[in-house]
């Protein structure tokens, strides 16, 4: 009789809302055998009801990062995907923020991505496969004013991504980046909030204000499905792009940064946030 094919298993984190339970809600449609992880275990309590398997998790807490790949490997035996989606944006002008908050900023985006990252390494490695995908942002290759702290830890993420990818090639894992645009979640009220509460007494509020209202605007949104469906792309492909921009506004303004001359790109944004 042959032998059944057994589910593949994905590791999602940040997945208590948004992006990270549609990637979950995705890869269970699939097949996979997913565990998600958030801080928040209650906001995943449907996604338990619908088959997947929840982790408390903090990427800030190195030995509840170890704990919960441990546990993870004694269960399944292995690793197929690691989605690291969990981050947050926080905003405001660069001499504002304070520094305490620009480095918990980078703890979370990008100091808690690889070490999750080298956590799962060598169980992946042993198997000779393995996928990493790391949610960045259309922000990872663009930038703009009272964004500064968060798009540089979405660049740096860009280019560690880079890295690993050529690092581990040799032992069969892939490293994929996936840049969401504008997506209709809770990241950009968590964003908007502090700044509208410190624009009132800042010196920048003529840049602050408007940036407020471009992240409370959500007409142009996309579901977080479509981030979802290009994790799945990555995670199920034998050769996956190394980048998958989605939807068309992030395809779109990541093209135009590229192309436009940095006077210009500066200008475009001055005309934005009027």
């Amino acid at each position: 009789m042959p032998k059944l094919t057994e589910p593949k298993v994905a590791l999602v984190t940040g997945a208590s809302a948004g992006i990270g339970k549609a990637i979950v809600r995705q890869l269970l449609k699939e097949g996979w055998r997913v565990y998600g992880a958030a801080r928040r275990v209650e906001n995943m309590v449907d996604l338990a009801t619908e088959g997947a398997n929840v982790l408390a998790l903090d990427v800030t807490d190195e030995q509840g990062m170890q704990q919960a790949v441990q546990d993870l490997l004694a269960a399944e035996g292995k690793i197929d995907a690691l989605v690291n989606n969990a981050g947050y944006g926080s905003y405001g002008a660069i001499e504002d923020v304070p520094m305490a908050e620009a480095r918990r900023q980078f703890e979370v985006n990008v100091f808690g991505l690889v070490r999750l990252c080298q956590l799962v390494l060598p169980a992946m490695r042993g198997a000779g496969s393995g996928t990493i995908v790391n949610i960045s942002s259309m922000g990872g290759r663009i930038w703009t004013p009272i964004g500064g702290w968060y798009h540089a830890t979405k660049h740096a993420v860009e280019v560690l991504s880079d890295a690993l990818r050529v690092e581990t090639r040799p032992f069969g894992i892939r490293v994929v980046v996936v840049q969401p645009g504008i997506i209709a979640s809770e990241w950009s009220g968590i964003a908007a909030r502090p700044l509208e509460d410190a624009s009132r007494e800042s010196v920048y509020h003529f840049l602050t204000e408007p940036m407020a209202r471009v992240l409370r605007d959500d007409s142009q949104a996309a579901s977080p499905e479509v981030v979802a469906k290009a994790v799945s792309k990555a995670v199920n492909s034998r050769n996956p792009r190394r980048r998958y921009a989605t939807p068309m506004d992030a395809k779109v303004l990541i093209f135009m940064h590229w192309l436009l001359p940095d006077w210009a790109w500066e200008l475009l944004l001055a005309r934005t946030l009027r």
